[in-house]
Parts: C-alpha cells; structure tokens; sequence
C-alpha cells in the first residue's frame, strides 16, 4: 500500500496533508508513505524531517504519483494534476464541490475515487475526522489576532496614572465553531464581547462564553436550525428584523467578526456598506467568507481595504495563515479516515463502500460522479 502527499499548487495554499507524526502512523498501517518534495514547506515542514519520520521524498508531482494507492492533498486537484494516477486510487482532500461539475468531471475522467473532508457527517465517530471544525477553528482564533494587528488601539481595560483605556468592544456575527471561538479569543484579550446567530442553541453557548447574545428572538427564530446542525435560511421578514437591530449595534462597535456559511450557497450579505459607513473611523471587520462571496457587501478577497476609514480584513485562506497547526490538525483529520479504509490485520486497503463515512464523502468512482448530491445536470 502506497501513500503519496502532493504538494499544493493553488498560490495562497499553506498547508500540507500529513505531517512527519502522521506519516509515521502511516508506517504503522503498513504503507510506504512518498512525499513530493517541498511539499510542507510553507507549513515548515522540510524533506528532511518528512524523511527521518519514514518517508520517502519524490523529486516530482509524477514521481510522486506513481503507483499511489491513496493520494492526500489539502485542495482538490487542479486539472491535468492527476495525469499519471492508478485507476481507482483513492485521493482525499477538501474538494469544494458545490457548483464544481466540470471539476467533478475531471476527477471521474482521472478514474480516481475521490473524497470529500467537508462532507463528513457529524456523528460521533466522525468527530475526529471533522475538517470543517478543525480549520475553522483556527480561523476563529486567528480572525481575532488580525483584527487586533489592525485596530490600532488596546483591547482590555486598562486603569492607567494618565487615564483609563476602555476595552474594545467587538461583535462576532455566526456563533458556529470559528465564532465561538472568535469569542473565546476576543474574551482572552479583554475586549467586551457581544455576538449573533440565527440557531437558537447558540445562544446558551454565546453566554457560557461570557458574551452577549444579540438576536430578534421571535417564533422562526425558535426553528432556525436543521437536523445537522446547520443555520437555515431565514424568510425576509425575520432577516429584515434581523438586520435593523444589528445596524443599530454595529455601529457602536470596534471590531466585528463575521463567520457566516451556509454549505453550498454564496455567503450571506450581513454587513451592508451602509452599516460600514456608520461605524467609527479606526473600525475594523474581518469577513471570513470572503471566500464565499463575503458577508460584507464591501470586503475584497485577499486584500485589507479601507471604507471610509474602516478597515475591512479580506484574507484568503485564514486556516493557512496558521500553517503549521492547521496542517497538524488536518493531517490528523485525513488519517483518521484513512484509518477505517485499511484492514489491520493484511495492511492492506479495504474500503467498505456502505459505510455510512464512505457513501457520504465518495464523490467519484469507477470513472463516475456517484454522490446523489453532486449529480450533473441534465
């Protein structure tokens, strides 16, 4: 069995997919781990330490490839990336498949079998194999750390012999897992903490952070949340609610944080630019969906633009600008899986395609989209 971790070629991409502790897990599991070379660079990783924990180096992504029974990278492949691949290799990595056909193609036409992290289920066993918490996580907490860089005040208290500094007051707009941990940060540095979310759960675990919870709490507030977990989409009525007693909070606020995702669909327009305008000069918003098409109608991917003086922080890929944590946690993430796909006994792969993990992540197969939910359209 032959493991091969390719190096990233999207350009704002940190991250790497196993780590030299995961490789040597890899090695317990009777694979020979191949490593292209460079590959954990970014996410200080060199060759050297790959090698000295077991693996192989490969001077080339081909090289790399070659007889690989299970690819692992962070982003799905670009096209032509695969050329050379073992029909019916299993590649794994986060595969951002919503609205990607001609993508999903490419794979089926590579005749890999390809999974999806992001569509793990969340169950229990699965917890461990999370990708979406892991990283968003880390973009909650780092989401914090930018904010503070660019807000050019303190954020605690501070009783001093010239005057009292107030704290800073911020919002965090979506309490899933990178809000709650935006939250906690912000709470950490000593800034007043208020948040918002649409999910009714939210709000004990808002408070037990020691924020404040900010919502129009009506009936449909009291149903807006799926079986899995995730906010539903709220009718315009609730929304427009929503929005005036936020643009009445947000313009007293320093910082405010926005995390809002709903999978599949562009990220929800929360902070109009009239509400930009109504902030302070010296404000900041840090909008992590920019990505997704932002939640603040005047963010710009990758960039840190200025609206009238409030700053409004756009990074792409925040996970990756903590690149060595967060290839330590998804590396973890992927050999969790990889881990139930391998028999222990013959270290060989054995991948049981009705386990509830499988069906939900497999989006390819034997030359085919097989994923009922990412099926071409007619």
């Amino acid at each position: 069995m032959r493991i091969a971790v390719l190096s990233e070629t999207e350009g704002a991409e940190t991250r790497v997919a196993a780590t030299p502790d995961t490789v040597k897990k890899y090695k317990g599991l009777g694979a020979d781990v191949v490593v292209q070379a460079g590959a954990g660079t970014k996410a200080g990783i060199t060759d050297a330490e790959f090698e000295a924990s077991g693996a192989a180096i490969a001077p080339s992504r081909e090289e790399s490839l070659r007889d690989a029974d299970i690819i692992l990278k962070v982003r799905r492949p670009a096209d032509g990336e695969l050329a050379g691949a073992k029909p019916g290799a299993l590649l794994i990595a986060i595969m951002d498949p919503y609205g990607q056909d001609a993508a999903l193609k490419n794979l089926a036409d590579a005749q890999v079998a390809a999974f999806a992290m992001e569509l793990m289920p969340r169950i229990t066993r699965a917890q461990v194999m999370d990708v979406l918490s892991s990283q968003a996580n880390l973009a909650g907490y780092r989401a914090v750390v930018d904010a503070t860089a660019e807000y050019g005040r303190a954020m605690p208290m501070m009783m001093t012999a010239a005057g009292t500094v107030p704290a800073a007051r911020v919002f965090v707009m979506g309490a899933g897992v990178a809000g709650l941990q935006a939250i906690a940060t912000a709470r950490r540095l000593g800034a007043v903490v208020t948040a918002t979310d649409v999910r009714p759960a939210a709000k004990e675990q808002v408070e037990s952070l020691g924020a404040k919870f900010v919502a129009v709490e009506d009936e449909e507030f009291k149903q807006a949340e799926t079986a899995g977990g995730y906010a539903k989409e709220m009718s315009a009525e609730y929304q427009a609610k929503q929005a005036a007693l936020v643009a009445s909070h947000i313009a007293k606020q320093d910082i405010v944080i926005t995390t809002a995702l709903i999978p599949g669909r562009p990220a929800p327009k929360l902070v109009t630019k009239a509400m930009v305008e109504s902030m302070k000069p010296g404000s900041v918003i840090v909008d992590l969906a920019v990505e997704r098409g932002g939640n603040c109608e005047v963010s710009k991917p990758g960039k840190v633009a200025d609206h009238k003086g409030v700053k409004i922080v756009g990074h792409l890929n925040v996970p990756g600008r903590l690149a060595a944590t967060a290839s330590s946690l998804y590396a973890k993430n992927l050999y969790a899986f990889v881990e139930t796909l391998v028999d222990k006994e013959s270290k060989a792969l054995s991948v049981k395609w009705d386990d509830e993990l499988v069906k939900a992540t497999c989006l390819t197969r034997d030359g085919a989209v097989i994923h009922p939910a990412f099926q071409p359209k007619a």
